[in-house]
């Protein structure tokens, strides 16, 4: 009889071997990309998990909200496959079942990129210069005298 605090079977749980924080970079010697620098640690979940609980669990993880792009089996980090719905995760894990059972699914957690570059507005007076936002919260740069103008910032989907 099994006792509620044994853990549950391997077949039970999926791993992700999720690295963040980090850069995806050409390797010198012979250019292909390697994940360089952040952290990378294991997160092992319930196989029936819906993509999002998944998500919550890797911004709990890594402390930040974050988009999920995987390597398929045997795949190399030119080719990572962004993962946004149920359909897509279940796609995913399908895989890996029918290539190579029982791996880790290798999963690289980045920032969403949500700022989107627009134009100043034509009628900005000249002497204002507008700078990029460091933040999704503020809608308007930081203005400063100057010749230099570079595109504003805006939130997508505000």
């Amino acid at each position: 009889m099994m006792c509620d605090s044994e853990p549950k079977r391997s077949a039970d749980t999926i791993k992700f071997l999720c690295s963040y924080g980090g850069k995806i970079l050409p390797r010198p010697v012979d250019g292909k990309l390697r994940y360089i620098g952040g952290l990378t640690r294991i997160l092992a979940v319930d196989r029936s998990i819906s993509f999002t609980e998944l998500i919550i669990k890797l911004e709990e993880f890594c402390g930040y909200s974050m988009q999920l792009k995987c390597q398929l089996p045997n795949g190399n980090l030119e080719m990572l496959i962004s993962i946004k719905s149920d359909e897509e995760l279940a796609l995913l894990i399908e895989e890996y079942d029918r290539c190579c059972p029982g791996a880790k699914i290798r999963a690289i957690l980045s920032t969403p990129k949500s700022l989107k570059t627009v134009s100043p507005p034509p009628s900005a007076p000249a002497s204002v210069d507008f700078y990029p936002v460091k933040s999704p919260f503020y809608a308007f740069g930081y203005r400063r005298f100057g010749s230099y103008s570079p595109a504003i910032r805006y939130p997508i989907g505000v």
